[in-house]
C-alpha cells in the first residue's frame, strides 16, 4: 500500500494552490527553465497519494523551482546519492552526500510505527528563540506553520507569507514526545544573506494537544553546538484554502 507524501501536499497547500494550480505552476516552471513538462492534476495526485513514488527528472527541476525546496525535502523517495561540494562562506569548503547534488534529507525510521491517537492536523504558531554572536543578542523566529498528520508522522510547512525564511520540520510523535528535524532557509537579502540552516528538535505535547514546548539543536557558523527554546501553538483545526489564506500573513510578535 503505497504512502501518502504528506510534505509535497503540505507545501501545495502552503502556497495556497489547488492541485490544477500546482501543475500549472509546475509545467510553467518546465518552461522556465528550459525543460519542457506535462504536468497535470492526475499526476499531482499521484504524487500525493504516493502512487508514484518519485518525479521523473524532467519533473524534479521545475518542482524545486515552485517551492523553493529541494527535491528530498518533497517527501520523494530518492536514491544513487553523489557528492556535492559547496562554499562555507568562510574560505573553505563542505562536502555533503546528496542527490543529483542537492543534500539528502534524514532517513525515516524503519519499522511499524505506533499511530497517535490524536490529530494534530492543522494551523500552528512557530515561535523559536536563538542568539546571534555577530549581533550580539537574542531574536525570535515566528511563523505560521501547516501541520499535516499521517499516522504518528507529522509534516511541518510555513505559510509562505508569514516569513521571507521558509521553515520546514519533519516530526514523529510518540506518546507526549514529538521529535525530528528542522531546516531554515534563511532570506537571501536578510542578515544571513540566504544561508539553510538545519538541525534536530524535540518537543512535549501538553496533555491539551494545543501547545508543543522543548528544544532545537543546530550548527553554528563556527560550529559550535547551539541550543534554544521552540514551541508549537496551536490556531486552527481548519487547512482549507480560506483558512491558510488567513494566516498567509506575519504573526505578531
Amino acid at each position: 500500500m503505497a504512502t501518502p507524501n504528506s510534505a509535497l501536499r503540505a507545501v501545495r497547500m502552503g502556497l495556497l494552490m489547488s492541485q490544477d494550480d500546482f501543475a500549472r505552476a509546475v509545467r510553467e516552471a518546465g518552461a522556465r527553465v528550459g525543460v519542457p513538462n506535462d504536468a497535470n492534476k492526475r499526476l499531482v495526485q499521484r504524487w500525493e497519494s504516493g502512487t508514484t513514488a518519485a518525479p521523473r527528472p524532467v519533473y524534479a527541476r521545475a518542482l524545486e523551482d515552485v517551492t523553493g525546496l529541494p527535491i528530498e525535502s518533497l517527501g520523494f523517495t530518492l536514491s544513487v546519492p553523489m557528492a556535492r561540494v559547496s562554499d562555507d562562506g568562510h574560505g573553505g569548503h563542505d562536502m555533503e552526500a546528496g542527490v543529483n547534488g542537492v543534500a539528502p534529507a534524514v532517513s525515516a525510521p524503519q519499522g511499524v510505527p505506533q499511530t497517535s491517537s490524536r490529530n494534530y492536523s492543522g494551523v500552528w504558531l512557530s515561535r523559536y528563540e536563538y542568539f546571534s554572536s555577530g549581533r550580539d543578542s537574542a531574536f525570535t523566529g515566528l511563523h505560521y506553520v501547516v501541520v499535516l498528520q499521517h499516522g504518528n508522522r507529522l509534516t511541518v510547512r510555513s505559510l509562505p507569507g508569514s516569513s521571507d525564511s521558509p521553515l520546514t520540520m519533519d516530526l514523529e510523535v510518540d506518546g507526549h514526545v514529538a521529535t525530528g528535524t528542522w531546516t531554515e532557509q534563511t532570506a537571501s537579502e536578510g542578515y544571513y544573506r540566504g544561508a539553510r540552516y538545519h538541525g534536530a528538535i524535540q518537543l512535549i505535547v501538553e496533555p491539551t494537544g494545543r501547545r508543543m514546548t522543548g528544544k532545537w539543536v543546530g550548527f553554528g557558523k563556527e560550529f559550535d553546538v547551539n541550543t534554544g527554546p521552540w514551541e508549537l501553538v496551536f490556531q486552527d483545526a481548519s487547512t482549507n484554502k480560506a483558512t491558510l489564506a488567513a494566516y498567509d500573513r506575519r504573526p505578531e510578535a
